[in-house]
C-alpha cells in the first residue's frame, strides 16, 4: 500500500532499503505527468509507451547504482530523463544527418533555426545548449572570439579592433576554438544534428 505522506526522496530511500513496493508508489505518483509529456511530444501512443518505459528503466538503474542525488526534485530529474530520451529517439530515428569530421568544419554552420515541428525545435534547443556548454570550457580568448563572431555578429576586422589584436590572431583564435570544440565533442560523445 502506498503511503501518500512520504516524499519522493523518502520513497527512494525505502526502496533502496529493500521495500520494492515504494518504487511502484513513486512510478504511479508521477506516471501520468511524465507519460503525458512524452505523448504530447511524440504524438504516438505506442512510441510514448516505449519511451516512458525506457525512462523508468533509466531512473531505476540510476537509483540502484547510487548515482541519484537529492539535489532537486525527483519529478524535474525524471522529466529531464524523459526529455533527453525523446530527443535521442528523434536523433536516431528521423534520419537526421550528423556532422562529418572534416578539416574545414565550422560548428556554427550546422545551427539553423527550424520552424517545422516540435522535434526539430527540441533538437535545435538541445544543440544550442550543448554548444554553449562546450564554449564555456574554452580558454577565455577563444570563448571571446566565438561570442563576438557568432553571437554579436562582428567581422574579424571588428573583433581584431575590439580585442586589440591582429586579424590573423583573431582568425587563429577562432580556428583553435573550433578545433577544441570538435575535440570536446569527441571526448564527451556529443553528436550534433541538423
Amino acid at each position: 500500500m502506498c503511503d501518500h505522506v512520504l516524499s519522493d526522496n523518502e520513497l527512494i530511500a525505502k526502496y533502496l532499503d529493500g521495500n520494492h513496493q515504494m518504487l511502484e508508489c513513486l512510478i504511479s505518483r508521477h506516471q501520468k505527468k511524465i507519460f503525458s509529456y512524452i505523448l504530447v511530444t511524440v504524438k504516438d501512443k505506442a512510441l510514448a509507451e516505449d519511451i516512458f518505459q525506457d525512462t523508468f528503466i533509466k531512473i531505476i538503474n540510476t537509483i540502484r547504482s547510487g548515482y541519484y542525488k537529492e539535489e532537486g526534485k525527483f519529478i524535474q530529474w525524471a522529466m529531464r530523463i524523459a526529455h533527453n530520451l525523446t530527443i535521442d529517439y528523434f536523433r536516431k530515428n528521423k534520419r537526421i544527418s550528423t556532422i562529418e569530421n572534416r578539416t574545414d568544419f565550422d560548428i556554427f554552420e550546422t545551427i539553423k533555426i527550424h520552424d517545422e515541428s516540435v522535434e526539430s525545435k527540441m533538437i535545435t534547443q538541445q544543440i544550442h545548449q550543448d554548444i554553449r556548454c562546450l564554449i564555456e570550457l574554452l580558454p577565455d580568448e577563444q570563448k571571446e572570439v566565438i561570442y563576438l563572431r557568432h553571437y554579436s555578429d562582428l567581422s574579424f576586422k571588428e573583433i581584431a579592433e575590439q580585442t586589440n589584436v591582429s586579424i590573423n590572431t583573431a582568425l587563429g583564435r577562432m580556428r583553435y576554438a573550433l578545433l577544441n570544440i570538435r575535440k570536446l565533442m569527441k571526448e564527451k560523445n556529443i553528436i550534433l544534428t541538423t
